[in-house]
C-alpha cells in the first residue's frame, strides 16, 4: 500500500510544549523541529475520517511512548493533537532468517502495519540503489 500524501504545518508552540513535558528524553531537539515546520502522514493511504499521523520524536528508551502529531482536515478546518503514544506491538517474524521486524507506527493505528507501507516519493528522492545498497524494501526501514 502507498503512503498517505497528506502534509501539514505543525504548530511549534504545541509541539515544543509536548517535547518539554515528555517522559524521558526526546530523540528530537527543539532546533531540529524549528527548522522543519511541516510533517508528512506516515500511515498508508486512508479515508478522510481517519486521522493523519506523523512521528515527531521517539523516546530515548526504545519501548517508551513516542511523541506523535495527529491531525484531520486542512486549513481553517484542521484539528490537531500532540500525544505520547505507545508503539504498535505487532511484529513480523521471518522464520527462514529468524528475523523480527517491529511495526514503526503507534498502538491501535489503522491497518496496514509499517512494513506494508511504501513511500515512492522517498524512493524517488533517494535515487536508484547502488549494487552495495540495502534492497529497496519497506522491511529495511529503521525500527523503534
Amino acid at each position: 500500500m502507498l503512503q498517505c500524501t497528506a502534509v501539514t504545518r505543525i504548530p511549534l508552540s504545541d509541539v515544543l510544549t509536548a517535547l518539554v513535558t515528555m517522559d524521558g528524553e526526546p530523540d528530537a531537539s527543539a532546533d531540529t523541529l524549528a527548522s522543519d515546520h511541516y510533517v508528512l502522514c506516515e500511515l498508508g493511504e486512508h479515508d478522510t475520517l481517519t486521522e493523519h499521523a506523523a512521528l515527531l520524536s521517539p523516546a530515548e528508551v526504545p519501548h517508551r511512548p513516542a511523541l506523535w502529531f495527529f491531525w484531520t482536515g486542512d486549513g481553517t478546518d484542521r484539528v490537531h493533537r500532540v500525544m505520547n503514544v505507545p508503539w504498535c506491538p505487532a511484529v513480523l517474524r521471518t522464520f527462514a532468517t529468524d528475523s523480527v521486524l517491529q511495526c514503526a507506527f503507534f498502538d491501535r493505528h489503522t491497518a496496514p502495519h509499517s512494513w506494508d507501507v511504501t513511500d515512492p516519493l522517498g524512493d524517488l528522492l533517494a535515487g536508484p540503489a547502488a549494487s552495495g545498497d540495502v534492497a529497496d524494501d519497506p522491511k529495511e526501514r529503521p525500527q523503534p
